[in-house]
């Protein structure tokens, strides 16, 4: 695999720095890429600015943060307008149809759908969110095995909640399927 840049972003609270970690761990651990998982977020512990980034690569990773972005994935208009010039021409961007009213325009493949709400109405809570974001973007980028990520979602949320975390990376995965269909 040539080098894969990853872009979580969104604001604190969001769970994105817990994403980005799954991304990585399932692209190291379990599928055998090299990976780095980078974080940045504002002063605030919630509510502020929040990044999470994953380069993968099979040769070695000389430079750690994310910077032609291949996929960015934004929560909320905020983060979509800082970041979407860091996008390649031909990469993918995943929105939250709710937060983003406004997505640019490009030439990048664009795919959008009512994240939170699928998180908040499908599953019954707000905070797996990111984990159905993780199965949206596992299903449309390819980057990462299916089995990868079911395996780094077990080993990271919380002892518990593991069958939420499931059912939650199901639906964003069957999401995936269905926008990839259109």
């Amino acid at each position: 695999m040539d080098r894969y840049d990853v872009r979580l972003s969104g604001s604190g609270g969001q769970g994105l720095i817990l994403a980005g970690k799954i991304l990585a761990e399932a692209a190291a651990i379990y599928d055998g890429h090299n990976a780095v998982q980078t974080q940045s977020y504002g002063p605030e512990a919630r509510g502020g600015a929040s990044k999470a980034e994953v380069v993968i690569k099979d040769g070695e990773i000389d430079y750690p943060k994310a910077m032609d972005l291949d996929l960015l994935l934004s929560l909320t208009q905020e983060s979509c307008t800082k970041y979407s010039g860091d996008l390649k021409e031909d990469g993918i961007m995943i929105v939250d149809s709710e937060m983003v009213k406004d997505p640019p325009g490009g030439s990048f493949k664009l795919y959008s759908a009512p994240i939170t709400s699928i998180a908040a109405d499908k599953i019954g809570k707000v905070v797996v969110t990111n984990i159905v974001a993780l199965g949206i973007l596992s299903k449309i980028a390819g980057v990462v095995t299916e089995e990868s990520m079911r395996k780094a979602i077990l080993a990271r949320v919380p002892k518990g909640t593991e069958e939420i975390n499931m059912k939650a990376f199901d639906e964003g995965w069957k999401t995936g399927e269905e926008l990839l269909a259109e």
